[in-house]
Parts: C-alpha cells; structure tokens; sequence
C-alpha cells in the first residue's frame, strides 16, 4: 500500500516548527498531529484551508496548526491608522 508524505507545521511567535512524517493512505489529520507530537486542540487546515481533525490527508498535504491571533485585523489596522496620523 502506498504511503503519504505530508508535513506537519506550526507558527510560533519566535520559530516554526516543522515535521516531515510518512503515513498509510486513508490517515488523517488527527493521526498526523499525534504522529507530529502537536496539540489536538487548536484550529488546523490543509494548505491555509480550515479542515477537522477527522478529514483524509492525500499525499504532499501541509497540515497547519493555527495560533490565536492576537488582536482582530480590523481592530489592529484601525490602531495603526490613528497611530500614523499623529
């Protein structure tokens, strides 16, 4: 049975992290973040697309553990346009 190469990554503020696994066909995004040794509890997506933790990876998949953001776009691009006015 083939096997799929995918990788694992997840931002953090000072670095990336970034593991390369090998996995049977049919894994999951689950199975790949237990394989990576990453959290099971934070937002994950395949190529910047949110997904569950239960959707099939296909070979060459970035999985992406996503950070919580620490302030909302909208609300930082407003400070930073009163910031540049004075």
């Amino acid at each position: 049975m083939a096997r799929l190469r995918i990788e694992v990554v997840r931002a953090r503020p000072e670095r990336q992290e970034t593991v390369a696994l090998e996995l049977e066909q049919g894994a999951t995004v689950r199975a790949a973040l237990r394989a990576a040794g990453m959290p099971l509890n934070q937002p994950v997506g395949i190529h910047g697309r949110r997904v569950a933790l239960d959707a099939r990876l296909a070979d060459g998949d970035r999985v992406e553990i996503y950070r919580p953001l620490r302030a909302e776009p909208q609300d930082a691009r407003r400070q930073r346009a009163l910031k540049a006015k004075r």
